[in-house]
């Protein structure tokens, strides 16, 4: 079966769902997602969306605690048209899209502080922004006639002209392969441009934030096209999720800290003032890694993010979904410490794009956790990734109108065959797929977590390079399902990090390596870029 459409979403989050409305407008718009639509990283999004928003706060305030948090490799202009484009784009969520954001009594927006932030500038939904913006716009969009939208759908592989044999110079994006998950059909999508909007790949880590659908598909999927990575050895760890054996990857949000929640040992040492000046306010890699090594050094399972002396109306008011789901798994966050441990939560590099979201691949757009725009550098500054996501679907969106490419669309002029599975028989042994992603996932945690060597990484090198091998005979002998595109896009990413991870030096940021543990801006104040 072949669709055509004038843009095509691969995504339904706050990257994928804006700039589907902005094209709407002109455009017939198809969305793709894995699961269901809500189900998105967007949705887990507990803090908020960082934006100059008081009178107290200014844009060069912004800027200055996002290159301090990006430890010198956030690219300045991008930071600069970042803030300030972002405070009409949170006005437009509230205006016209009906994201209701947390007031005060006195009816004004209740600004929250964060990690790295020297002004309270964070908006928030409670303790659920995410999944408020979310709402408002998955509303919004599934109104709208112009957009059409798949459940249950996975991307495959994207259609390029170079894969179809074009010997012209421009590389261009003609669609993807898309399957069907409930049917298992796959279908052919053609499409003047498409946007990867597919989030991050913290499933490629043990012990995540993220949602399911985490497994860097977007990223890996672009790489394969023809787009160039950047600085994904940068694998933000959140430095507190909730440690109970049967929380699956629940966040507590840094935002619990910035209204003076304290993290302990066991003993009750509150031990980030010997860490950083900003004691329990510092940048994120600050916060895990310290919790890391003290962890690592009293062999600690946990440590303890003590909020009782806030009491149990604050809590309740500012953090219900936290405090009623801790309270669930036998923790009153106003009577007792809760227990956390970091998880890989985001993922700083990605597909290279230009100031308009668009990458080396003429019409793919890339938009969100899926993308490197030089925003974050070494380490996300809090809150800043909504941000991102919406100032960058707003452009891309602009860009593709002045384009005039709606009008005339490129894929036309080329024969896109329909999906091949060859001599692909249905897979006999699930156990091969499982066990692959379960072996990735450890070693991954055990040899590129929050404190590496070069022993671990190469360690780590060695496994990917067999799996990927195993991998992608797996991939051509049995028909395509979700885990197993899933595992192959996995085993991409993960390769990736590893790769940037052994190319970098020296300690920066977010990454750590024992052996490597001083800053070196000789020779490592730059991107860490690989090529296709």
């Amino acid at each position: 079966m072949e669709r055509e459409t004038d843009i095509l979403v691969i995504g339904s989050g706050i990257a994928g769902l804006f700039f589907a409305l902005r094209m709407a407008e002109k455009g017939r718009v198809l969305i793709v997602t894995k699961r269901e639509m809500t189900e998105s990283s967007t949705r887990y999004a507990q803090g908020g969306i960082a934006s100059v928003w008081s009178d107290s706060d200014n844009e060069n305030a912004h800027v200055a605690d996002t290159l301090t948090a990006g430890a010198g490799l956030c690219h300045e202009d991008t930071v600069r048209l970042v803030v300030h484009a972002g405070p009409p784009l949170v006005h437009e969520l509230i205006d016209r899209w009906g994201v209701s954001f947390t007031k005060r009594e006195d009816g004004e927006f209740d600004l929250g502080r964060e990690g790295g932030h020297t002004q309270r500038r964070v908006l928030h939904a409670e303790d659920q922004t995410g999944r408020e913006i979310a709402r408002a716009l998955l509303e919004a969009a599934r109104a709208h006639p112009n957009v059409e939208i798949l459940e249950h759908t996975c991307a495959i592989n994207l259609i390029t002209s170079r894969e179809l044999g074009s010997r012209n110079a421009v590389n261009r994006c003609l669609g993807a392969y898309v399957l069907r998950t409930e049917s298992g059909l796959v279908e052919t999508v053609r499409a003047g441009s498409t946007m990867i909007a597919t989030g991050g790949c913290g499933k490629v880590y043990l012990y995540t934030s993220n949602p399911d659908v985490a497994t860097g598909d977007g990223i890996a999927m672009g790489f394969r096209a023809g787009v160039p990575v950047a600085n994904m050895e940068f694998i933000q760890f959140h430095p507190t999720c909730l440690y109970h054996p049967q929380a699956k990857s629940f966040l507590i949000t840094e935002a619990l800290r910035g209204e003076g929640a304290i993290l302990r040992t066991r003993s009750g040492d509150a031990f980030m003032k010997r860490y950083h000046d900003m004691a329990d306010l510092a940048p994120r890699d600050i916060v895990a890694r310290s919790i890391d090594t003290e962890m690592k050094r009293s062999g600690a399972d946990c440590v303890f993010l003590d909020a009782t002396h806030l009491g149990s109306e604050f809590l309740e008011e500012r953090f219900p979904h936290i405090t009623r789901t801790c309270r669930e798994f036998g923790v009153d966050p106003a009577v007792s410490a809760i227990p956390v441990v970091p998880a890989a939560h985001y993922c700083c590099g990605g597909l290279i794009t230009d100031p308009n979201g668009e990458t080396a691949v003429r019409g793919l757009y890339v938009t969100g956790e899926s993308a490197f725009t030089g925003l974050h550098g070494a380490n996300r500054l809090a809150s800043n990734s909504l941000l991102e996501a919406l100032v960058y679907a707003d452009r891309a969106g602009k860009h593709l109108l002045e384009q005039g490419r709606i009008e005339e669309p490129p894929h036309r002029d080329f024969e896109i065959p329909a999906w091949d599975p060859g001599r692909a028989v249905d897979p006999d042994e699930m156990v091969v797929v499982s066990h692959n992603w379960d072996e990735i996932r450890r070693f991954m945690w055990d040899y590129v977590g929050i404190v590496r060597s070069n022993k671990r990484l190469e360690r780590a090198r060695a496994r990917i390079q067999h799996l990927l091998t195993e991998i992608d005979e797996y991939y051509w002998d049995y028909k395509v399902t979700e885990p197993l595109i899933e595992l192959r896009n996995l085993a991409t990413v993960a390769s990736l990090i590893i790769r940037s991870a052994q190319m970098r030096q020296e300690s920066r940021g977010l990454h750590y390596n024992a052996d490597h543990p001083e800053t070196d801006d000789a020779h490592w104040h730059r991107d860490t870029v690989i090529l296709p």
